[in-house]
């Protein structure tokens, strides 16, 4: 009597989306080499990435915070709102404990560096697929520590009224930046990012520009890993 052909497990299914073709192109090659995975699509933005997975129905997306057309932030909301069966990690290049603060409050499952994700995407997307968190110990220890600072203007804590967008346009202008590389940097006009700068403004309490620039220069530089 023949033996009953073993079952052949399910291959997770997953969605790349990140705005630099060589780093899409990397995480799809290093994601092809493990047996149980499979690369369902890949997309540059907010607007191809939520399409894609409403064609795939993938298991986990990875993304980038920075994507062609906006925010990261709101690509995790959307999939939240719309796919709430898809689990999402993020790979980014901010090391900054704040970013991984927002996106798993945005919904995200697990938070890697792009420098972290050559030995760890795989485990990372298996593991955000069992309905898991994962993140380095490091950055949970980081997390841990924002719970316990003061909020103060231009603190972290207060920058957390900032939306997706402002945020992104205070980022740039603490990392040295003026108006119009702020406008091209986003795809946006420079009136809308001094719009963005005068709700910033109002937010936080800030007053003058320079006091704008001060305060996001700082901010930027304290939320900086150690």
């Amino acid at each position: 009597m023949s033996a009953e052909p073993k079952a052949v497990p399910a291959r997770l299914l997953v969605v790349v989306i990140d705005d630099h073709p060589l780093v899409r192109e990397g995480l799809v090659s290093l994601i092809g080499r493990e047996s149980d995975l499979v690369v369902a699509g890949q997309a540059e933005g907010v607007a191809s990435g939520l399409a894609l997975v409403a064609a795939k129905v993938p298991d986990v997306v990875v993304t980038d915070l920075s994507l062609k057309d906006g925010s990261g932030l709101t690509l995790i909301r959307e999939l939240q709102a719309h796919h709430p069966a898809v689990r999402i990690l993020v790979v980014s290049m901010h090391e900054e404990p704040f970013h991984a603060e927002r996106a798993f409050r945005a919904g995200a499952r697990g938070y890697l560096t792009k420098r972290e994700s050559t030995g760890r995407i795989a485990d990372a997307i298996r593991r955000v697929a069992e309905g898991k968190i994962y993140a380095s110990g490091e950055l949970l220890e980081k997390l841990a520590g924002r719970l316990h600072r003061p909020t103060t203007i231009g603190s972290e804590s207060a920058v957390d009224r900032l939306s997706d967008r402002e945020l992104e346009v205070f980022q740039l202008f603490g990392r040295g930046l003026e108006t119009k590389q702020v406008a091209k940097e986003m795809n946006v006009s420079v009136k809308t990012v001094e719009a963005y700068m005068a709700r910033i403004k109002e937010k936080l309490g800030l007053g003058h520009i320079n006091e704008f620039i001060h305060a996001a220069v700082t901010w930027t530089q304290s939320a900086r890993p150690e």
